[in-house]
């Protein structure tokens, strides 16, 4: 019991710090509302898990060493994280009358994850670091995933209700400008953070 305690702890401190997916969440939440972010919620919740798979099975470490991968992939993910950076830095602010801009949809959340560093990094060191069965590979690997999924999507709840929470105050066009601006930035530095 106690290395599931163990595992849960480091689960959320290791899902739950400011990072490219948090940060993007709050920022949705700001931009667009709680409701309007649900789906890209969804997206980023399924991306991470994807993550695990791609990590837990020792592909993206096989893919990532092929000659040339690499920079490929990091070029793509940076214009991502710039595309979604300027998309909510220019979301209307909620409740004006042209805040009928599409909120990012679910494959958006994917897509995040996938691109994120800090995503491949924190389940190599939550899945590599415990060990819940030692004598059961199989069921310490779905253990450990089915207790990501559920914290990750506690994690994202978090982020994304505190982003929605922000729109009550931040009507005025100036305030809510002011916030996606901020919200953009902070992703792109947690991006850049995340692969020094």
């Amino acid at each position: 019991m106690d290395a599931v305690f163990s595992f849960v702890i480091s689960a959320f401190a290791l899902t739950g710090s400011p990072g490219p997916n948090t940060l993007s969440l709050a920022a949705v939440g700001a931009s667009f509302g709680r409701a309007r972010g649900m789906a890209y919620l969804a997206g980023l919740t399924l991306g991470v898990m994807l993550v695990v798979v791609l990590v837990g099975s020792g592909l993206s470490g096989l893919v990532l060493a092929l000659p040339g991968v690499r920079p490929v992939v990091s070029v793509l993910a940076a214009v991502y994280f710039l595309y979604l950076a300027w998309k909510i830095a220019t979301a209307p602010p909620l409740g004006a009358p042209s805040a009928t801009a599409a909120a990012p949809r679910w494959y958006a959340g994917v897509f995040q994850s996938l691109s994120n560093p800090k995503a491949y990094a924190a389940m190599a060191a939550l899945f590599s670091g415990h060990m819940l069965y030692p004598d059961l590979p199989l069921q310490d690997a779905l253990s450990k995933a089915a207790l990501v999924a559920s914290v990750i999507l506690v994690v994202n709840l978090a982020w994304l209700t505190i982003g929605a929470a922000l729109t009550h105050v931040l009507r005025a066009p100036r305030a809510a400008r002011a916030v996606n601006i901020a919200f953009a930035l902070l992703l792109l530095i947690s991006v850049a953070l995340s692969v020094m």
